[in-house]
């Protein structure tokens, strides 16, 4: 049986602290207390109470600020926040607001509106977690999935990051980049109704079988209609098939029809595809995944636009982290993931991606001794063929123009970031590490992905 819910009382007057205190326990209510505005964060860290009720007027960090960088952090963001005042100004409850803050109580404070007001918003907390809960089960469900083929490992993880960072280099806005990290997690889930003997299957599908693997879209779609907060990766589960010259399933869409954040998971979902290996061949090296996604994108399968930006985008990466690997020896170091009060799984705003480091981040002594950068080795692809080293700034000025002529007309839209982590060197194949280095992001989050 859930208790009454936990709640954190701020003031630095420890005559309104200790009231407060003694009225919310009265009701069953686990109180917490803090003093002063770092001690509160602390434990809103630690401790993830049901709510915050903290006075607005306190030295060094004031309520407001408390209210902000709760709501600024993806793994608090939800915690609803309720500011105390002895003020009525209209500015005073403008800036709580914009501040994020859930609700206002006046002092001195009328006890039966006090528990009015707490039993509402943790009332609605509790919900909220319920559908978080929720939707961490779907992505969870999504890796299962993925587990059951093993030629798929880190297939979400790479799709989350290299759809995220693709919709940062096409400037879309934090709640579409929060739809591309949990779309791309869930967009095979309705794989789960396919039976392992089509899904696993080494040859070629019979008309049958491939009638069959056409309709895990659908459920796809129709898991993700049970959970109101998956409506903004909806559009991704059904439509990441759909081709722009309206041959695609599971609906026949054609060009713009076709939701925006659809088309840029199938992009990289393509990419993926052709570089991993599958049951029926082995991973293709990464140019020769370029001439393919080019030549879908000349008989009008894919945007060509857009297709040339991912191109783009995942060269100049793949330079940075070759440059990195040069410098570091042979050693190829990617910073990784990091979560801050801009992003996480939740409410995300993810940085920029980034890998490797920059000529400025080198100690002084390296850039000394190395006033240009190294060139890059050729390196090995994982079929054997050897790619020549790319020039950091190829396609930059193309990748710019390609990116204004894409179209971002669509019936749907995201709604909500997140974050991954980078994927582990993969001792197997050097071309699924590239990519992993290539589109690992930095953190805001969920969201991140």
């Amino acid at each position: 049986m859930r208790t009454a819910g936990k709640v954190l009382v701020v003031d630095d007057y420890p005559t309104n602290r200790e009231g407060l205190q003694r009225l919310l326990e009265r009701q069953g209510y686990i109180v917490l207390t803090a003093s002063n505005g770092h001690d509160a964060l602390e434990i809103v860290a630690r401790e993830r109470p049901d709510l915050v009720l903290t006075d607005v007027v306190m030295p060094e960090i004031s309520g407001v600020d408390v209210c902000a960088a709760i709501k600024g952090h993806g793994d608090t963001c939800l915690t609803p926040v309720v500011l105390i005042s002895a003020s009525h100004e209209r500015d005073t409850r403008l800036t709580g607001l914009g501040a994020g803050a859930d609700d206002f109580l006046n002092k001195p404070v009328d006890a039966e509106e006090l528990y009015t007001r707490v039993r509402s918003l943790i009332r609605l907390k509790r919900l909220t977690d319920d559908l978080e809960s929720a939707e961490s089960l779907f992505l969870t469900l999504g890796r299962f999935i993925e587990a059951r083929d093993p030629s798929t490992e880190g297939h979400c993880e790479r799709l989350a990051s290299s759809a995220t960072a693709l919709g940062q280099a096409l400037n879309l806005e934090q709640a579409d980049l929060g739809a591309l990290y949990r779309g791309a997690f869930l967009h095979d889930i309705g794989k789960i109704g396919i039976p392992d003997r089509v899904l696993l299957k080494k040859g070629k599908l019979t008309p049958s079988e491939y009638e069959l693997m056409k309709q895990h879209p659908v459920i796809g779609d129709e898991l993700c209609e049970t959970v109101r907060s998956l409506d903004a990766v909806r559009p991704i589960v059904r439509h990441h098939h759909e081709r722009r010259d309206g041959r695609g399933y599971p609906d026949g869409l054609a060009g713009d029809e076709i939701p925006l954040l659809a088309r840029i998971v199938a992009i990289v979902d393509v990419f993926d595809a052709l570089t991993s290996d599958r049951p029926y061949r082995k991973a293709l090296s990464t140019d020769a995944a370029y001439r393919i996604m080019r030549d879908e994108a000349a008989r009008g399968w894919r945007e060509p636009a857009l297709v040339e930006t991912f191109i783009d985008l995942h060269r100049n990466n793949l330079a940075a982290a070759q440059k990195s690997s040069v410098w570091t020896s042979g050693s190829v170091v990617s910073s990784g993931p990091s979560r801050d009060k801009k992003g996480s799984s939740r409410c995300p705003e993810q940085a920029a991606a980034s890998s490797g480091r920059s000529s400025r981040s080198r100690p002084p002594s390296e850039r000394r001794s190395s006033p240009s950068p190294p060139v890059s080795r050729p390196r090995k692809t994982a079929t054997g063929s050897t790619t020549r080293p790319i020039s950091e700034d190829r396609g930059t000025r193309r990748s710019i123009k390609s990116t204004r002529r894409i179209s971002t007309s669509s019936k749907w839209r995201g709604a909500s970031r997140p974050t991954t982590s980078a994927r582990s060197p993969s001792t197997s194949s050097k071309v699924r590490r590239s990519r992993s280095e290539v589109f690992s992001t930095r953190q805001p989050g969920r969201g991140a992905t």
